[in-house]
């Protein structure tokens, strides 16, 4: 239409410039003219004529344009209604960030669920969110309603116990007992005693901390360069708000209905945006906040740190990279899940560092130090062994892993990690004989390697006790740690016959975000039939003895009573005597870290499944 309006100007603006000779037209014989009467020729007639048809012209085109101009003008009106509405609904809006490849989402998909998953196992993981417990007791604490993504949860759970704990000028006073430091935001990890009161955190300290830690993953996961947040392409998903709000409500009412079974559906959503600042981070976790408190959070979450770290990075962190992540037929998170949000890499094994199987083949375990840390019933089975950067983190919370959950053990006091003399001493053989180790943790070394660690932990032995560990051409930890400790401190050993060692005594807290019968106190539902469904906290009262072996403090027990010959005396041994351990599959992963630990509690039993 533009290109027809701009022919008939120009044809019209060249019959105003040229003289044009029309074809002479048809008329009637010429009648005589009056005298004086005006004369007019064919010529005027014509330039009459051309006018004529040049007004004809400019008004059919400007016709045209005005034509145009309505229809512009209605579309204008109509664009501009439709971009405020976009307005207002684009104020609820995060940056979606950009479309992922087909062939990454592929990749993505396969890597986590492998080519063959069941419906079950993506509706575990297509239905379990980031959500606080709206129980006073249990505050702190994310819920879990599905299988499967625990290991998500229990690791995120972690995170958000360090930064409400042991950050409290960052959100909020919550902890006692403090040497306050006003020249740090950090408190000084030998003087924190933190409180127990959960029931007192605001939603917007909980908020806060969830985001930071959330936050804090990702970095870890991207090498703290970056942090790639993955959401889904769904409007409204900025809204603000918190657990049960409105907002959450119009993500829930978006997601309905939301299938994800392929790594096509998974592209068609999903939408990717990285984050190379903590504050940018924060600020677009912030605000997509209500995303990954909705039913879709913890797959999400799962993604964003596998795309924090690259996905062919965590390839090249697995042993085995043709299995899938989430493991069958359960779909519980595997252990390189759990090692990825803990330390940042994908790796399966729980031992520090690597383990050389020689031909150049190797395993891959933890490389450092990390903040939070992992301590597992398999452990207690003779299944694994968990090294020293996982078993003693930098603050006192660890992922608890059994045969199928994860959940968090913690305390509120950093001292518990201290040692002392004999316990360092422990530490350091123990490190020593691991480090030459090569049988996954199965505790027995080579002679070649026996006498590596006598050198370096200076440990004088007579040779026949040389001769006799070394006799079947491998050393067996048990038998060599019983030698260490009848073997005085002067020769490097762990006998203290002063009895100096003193009796550590202190509290931890078990927490298992899914909803579980919880008999304490007996609180029951309708008619007392149904026990109330919630999360579990538990306060367990630990100590260690003073000795090295429980049976070794008894014998001592027993022969100061028998040789006391009065009452008092009696008494004195009585209230020295330790109290009878309880049990529970959780005492088992405590006795990894402190051994011979001795643990009571009241109620019904921790549960670690």
């Amino acid at each position: 239409m533009a290109d027809q309006e701009e022919e008939d100007l120009r044809t019209a603006l060249r019959m105003s410039m040229q003289q044009l000779s029309p074809p002479e037209p048809k008329r009637s014989k010429p009648r005589d003219s009056p005298v004086g009467a005006p004369t007019f020729s064919s010529e005027e007639s014509s330039e009459v004529k051309t006018r004529r048809m040049q007004r004809e012209l400019m008004a059919a085109a400007a016709e045209k344009r005005m034509l145009a101009s309505k229809s512009y003008s209605e579309a204008v009106g109509s664009a501009s209604k439709s971009v405020k509405k976009e307005k207002e609904f684009s104020v609820k809006d995060v940056n979606l960030g950009k479309k992922m490849l087909e062939s990454e989402a592929n990749q993505l998909f396969s890597m986590v669920f492998g080519d063959e998953v069941s419906k079950e196992i993506l509706a575990q993981w297509s239905n379990q969110g980031i959500r606080f417990s709206p129980d006073p007791e249990t505050s702190m604490g994310l819920v879990q309603h599905e299988g499967g993504p625990c290991g998500v949860l229990a690791t995120i759970q972690a995170f958000v116990l360090k930064n409400i704990l042991f950050f409290p000028h960052e959100f909020g006073k919550i902890a006692s007992n403090l040497a306050q430091n006003s020249g740090s935001s950090r408190l000084s990890k030998s003087e924190c005693v933190a409180s127990n009161n959960f029931a007192a955190l605001t939603e917007d300290v909980k908020r806060r901390a969830l985001v930071r830690s959330m936050g804090e993953i990702l970095f870890l996961c991207g090498a703290n360069r970056n942090a790639v947040i993955a959401t889904l392409s769904v409007p409204g998903n900025s809204v603000e708000g918190s657990g049960y709000s409105p907002g959450n409500e119009i993500i829930s009412n978006a997601f309905e209905g939301l299938s994800i079974e392929s790594g096509s559906d998974l592209q068609k959503v999903l939408r990717v945006t990285t984050c190379t600042s903590q504050e940018s981070a924060l600020q677009s976790l912030d605000a997509a906040l209500p995303v990954f408190q909705s039913r879709m959070g913890a797959l999400l979450f799962l993604i964003s740190a596998l795309l924090s770290r690259g996905l062919d990075m965590v390839q090249a962190d697995r042993d085995d990279p043709s299995l899938p992540l989430v493991t069958a037929p359960f779909g519980h998170a595997s252990q390189e899940i759990v090692n990825l949000l803990l330390c940042g890499q994908a790796v399966p094994n729980v031992f520090d560092g690597r383990m050389d199987l020689g031909g150049g083949m190797f395993l891959k375990g933890i490389s450092k130090s990390v903040e939070v840390g992992f301590l597992t019933l398999l452990e207690s089975l003779n299944f694994c062994k968990v090294g020293q950067f996982l078993k003693c983190p930098k603050w006192p919370i660890w992922v608890v892993g059994s045969e199928s959950h994860y959940t968090v053990l913690f305390a509120l006091d950093t001292s518990v990690q201290d040692e002392n003399e004999l316990e360092e001493r422990e530490s350091q053989i123990r490190k020593a004989f691991d480090a030459q180790d090569q049988s996954g943790g199965g505790g027995f070394i080579s002679v070649e390697g026996f006498h590596l660690v006598l050198r370096e932990t200076n440990i004088k032995l007579q040779p026949e006790k040389v001769d006799h560990l070394c006799s079947t051409g491998f050393i067996v930890w048990s038998e060599f740690w019983q030698v260490i400790l009848d073997l005085d401190k002067n020769f490097g050993g762990l006998k203290d016959t002063t009895g100096l060692m003193g009796k550590k005594v202190f509290d931890l807290y078990h927490f298992n975000g899914i909803a579980k019968s919880d008999l304490n106190g007996n609180q029951f539902g309708c008619g007392g039939e149904t026990a109330i469904q919630r999360p579990r906290l538990t306060k367990l009262r630990v100590s260690v003895p003073p000795r090295w072996t429980p049976e070794e403090f008894m014998a001592d027990v027993a022969v100061s009573s028998a040789s006391g010959g009065n009452e008092s005396s009696g008494k004195d041994v009585e209230v020295s005597k330790p109290e009878p351990s309880q049990h529970a599959p959780l005492v088992d992963c405590i006795r990894t870290r402190w051994a011979r630990a001795i643990c009571r509690w009241a109620g019904d039993p921790p549960s670690i499944v």
